[in-house]
């Protein structure tokens, strides 16, 4: 499969800039993050990728639509399984409600109203997140066709990797999984 960490947001600027939490919930992408999008789109685009499956928070969201428009794709699966590490402010997300009004060519009906947890995830919750997640990739059919749009924290736990914004990975979810630390 192909992993796409979303393009640069709100917070990652400040955040990249300070290493502060500046208190951006559900943060947008910003006018760089648009176009870290778009570039991945045209990189993307030799690619035979059959389904997009991406996390629910709006900077991903926001990404996957940019890519999905340019290659004439439809978002096929939204899900929380795919989501950040809850563990800073940008990690809240907006209500399942408000994303379908958003979003109304989406389908949400698989979503909580509050889909993200309430305190910090642990390392061992999103590495179990993602072990399962590499589990049923694997299990099903045409994995090597789907384009998954997430977080640094869901791809880490994947793949071992720390992506910078707007990085494109692949991903085999048959091979086993990295030995992951989590420091920057």
């Amino acid at each position: 499969m192909i992993l796409l960490r979303h393009g640069e947001s709100e917070f990652n600027v400040v955040f990249n800039a300070t290493r502060r939490d500046p208190g951006i919930t559900d943060p947008r992408l910003t006018p760089r993050g648009r176009d870290q999008a778009l570039d991945a789109a045209r990189s993307l685009a030799a690619e035979r990728i059959e389904r997009v499956i991406v996390s629910p928070y709006t900077r991903a969201l926001q990404t996957a639509a940019i890519v999905a428009e340019e290659l004439r794709l439809p978002i096929s699966v939204v899900t929380p399984e795919v989501r950040e590490r809850y563990a800073f402010s940008c990690d809240v997300g907006t209500p399942t409600s408000n994303l379908a009004r958003a979003w109304p060519g989406l389908d949400f009906s698989g979503l909580d109203e509050k889909w993200w947890p309430d305190a910090t995830e642990s390392a061992e919750s999103i590495e179990g997140r993602a072990r399962n997640f590499r589990t049923r990739m694997a299990a099903e059919q045409g994995w090597q066709h789907a384009l998954v749009v997430s977080h640094w924290g869901f791809i880490l736990s994947l793949t071992g990797e720390r992506v910078t914004n707007g990085t494109i990975l692949r991903c085999d979810p048959r091979a086993a999984p990295p030995a992951i630390t989590w420091h920057h």
